[in-house]
């Protein structure tokens, strides 16, 4: 099941990037991109690997999809069923866009797949988070029907 990426006029100019489910040939590039985009010290409480890539693709209900842009990698989202103690709802918990890539639609392409597998997977709700400080990622989920329900602070103290 593959599906194209709407993007903006610009965007129009350019050949269509591809959805795909996400495949373990992938993997290498995907961990790639997530180390590139990725900065986990402002969240220091999840980390971006291997592990994280491989747990949503291994999941039951896997909602771990890519773009590509020929045979280039141009974005990815892993999602899976089930957060905390809520197995009715899914879990959009990594999604990117290669810098050079951004801007096309792609994330929103992404989100639709992402969300359309849990939907059919059973999920009553999609719950992702977003750092405070990313701007751009916040109004991507708005744009996508995401709304704000709760917000949590970080407490550290050093030691």
């Amino acid at each position: 099941m593959t599906r194209s990426a709407a993007g903006s006029d610009a965007a129009a100019e350019r050949p269509p990037v591809a959805l795909a489910p996400m495949e373990p040939a992938h993997v290498p590039d995907v961990l790639a991109l997530g180390h590139q985009v990725y900065d986990t010290s402002v969240k220091p409480y999840t980390s971006w690997s291997l592990s994280a890539i491989a747990g949503h693709m291994d999941a039951d209900a896997s909602a771990c999809w890519v773009a590509l842009d020929g045979g280039r990698l141009a974005g990815f989202v892993l999602g899976s069923m089930g957060f905390d103690q809520r197995a009715d709802w899914g879990n959009l918990e990594w999604i990117a866009s290669a810098p050079a890539h951004q801007g096309r639609g792609i994330a929103s392409a992404l989100v639709r797949a992402c969300c359309a597998s849990l939907a059919e997977a059973g999920a009553s709700a999609v719950v992702t988070d977003v750092e405070s400080r990313n701007t751009a990622s916040a109004a991507l989920m708005r744009r996508n029907g995401f709304t704000e329900s709760v917000t949590v602070t970080l407490f550290v103290r050093d030691v």
